[in-house]
């Protein structure tokens, strides 16, 4: 049975647990038939980890604001351009046969954002692991937690899952062939295109807010 750290973080990794929302201990302990004390550690641990935040005298999931989804983009392009670098090289006949296969079975949840954001991740995992570099992974790893904290996938944006679906293809012909080079370029503008997505809705979204007061008089 999973701890109390690791059934929270699936909540939130999982989009039980929006940004936003707040986390009461005695709750989370009824919820997953534990004890409070574990309960309370893990949130604990997840506010030293910048998962959770305070808000008065609770916790909620915490958000991120612009300039800490540029510093992610910024973390997760250099890391994940690494990865399929290393992939490149190293991935077996196997691996590459498992990405191609996702590829393919992608396509079914097209029109589903949150099942395409799901696949995404799984997708995205394989090719860390076809790195064949542990400390990678591992890093990759605490970038995606962080990607959880985003309230929604850029997948969710009119024709997005549809390029993001060409893209990993391209990315999977690059791995096959053995090219490096490739893989990081293809890898690289995947993670800019959802980069300036997100943008692009984040301003959507602000645009579609009542204005204030202030807002009106100028």
């Amino acid at each position: 049975m999973k701890d109390a750290y690791s059934l929270i973080l699936s909540a939130i990794d999982n989009g039980q647990f929006r940004p936003g929302d707040r986390l009461v201990e005695s709750e989370l302990a009824e919820r997953f038939g534990v004890s409070r004390t574990p309960v309370r550690e893990a949130l604990q641990r997840l506010e030293t980890q910048s998962m959770l935040k305070r808000d008065g005298r609770s916790l909620i999931v915490a958000t991120l604001d612009h300039n800490q989804l540029a510093e992610l983009y910024t973390v997760r392009a250099e890391l994940e351009a690494l990865a399929a670098r290393l992939a490149a090289r190293h991935a077996t006949p196997e691996e590459i046969r498992v990405l191609a296969g996702m590829v393919e079975d992608d396509a079914n949840v097209i029109d589903d954002p949150q099942a395409l954001a799901r696949a995404n991740r799984r997708f995205h995992h394989q090719i860390h692991l076809a790195s064949h570099n542990r400390y990678l992974v591992q890093q990759l790893d605490l970038v995606h937690r962080s990607m959880a904290l985003m309230a929604r996938t850029s997948l969710a944006a009119e024709g997005r899952g549809v390029k993001a679906l060409a893209e990993h293809r391209a990315m999977v012909e690059a791995i096959a062939s053995g090219d490096a080079q490739s893989a990081e370029e293809a890898l690289r503008r995947h993670i800019s295109n959802a980069f300036e997505t997100r943008l692009k809705e984040e301003a959507r979204l602000q645009a579609e807010r009542p204005a204030s007061g202030i807002d009106n008089e100028v």
